[in-house]
């Protein structure tokens, strides 16, 4: 089964460099190997979902490690 996920870390920074939590959470996402999307106001990822669950697991430890405060995740089937 192929999945997309889309977080958030907070707390928002506003305009500037993104805070620690983002871009050790997108790291993570990237080290896995995944499809990534970085926005403003969050990331989107997509690729199988034995990949995704663990990669998703080293976003929230990531993102919290590094000053995260919140994290909001929606995932979906991404195959039908």
């Amino acid at each position: 089964m192929r999945l997309r996920a889309e977080f958030t870390t907070e707390p928002f920074h506003g305009e500037g460099e993104p805070p620690a939590h983002v871009t050790a959470a997108l790291d993570a996402v990237r080290t896995a190997g995944l499809d990534v999307e970085f926005g403003p106001l969050g990331t989107a990822v997509s690729g199988d979902e034995d990949t995704m669950y663990g990669a998703l697991a080293s976003v929230f430890r990531a993102a919290m490690d590094n000053g995260a405060t919140r994290i909001t995740l929606q995932v979906e089937r991404a195959d039908g």
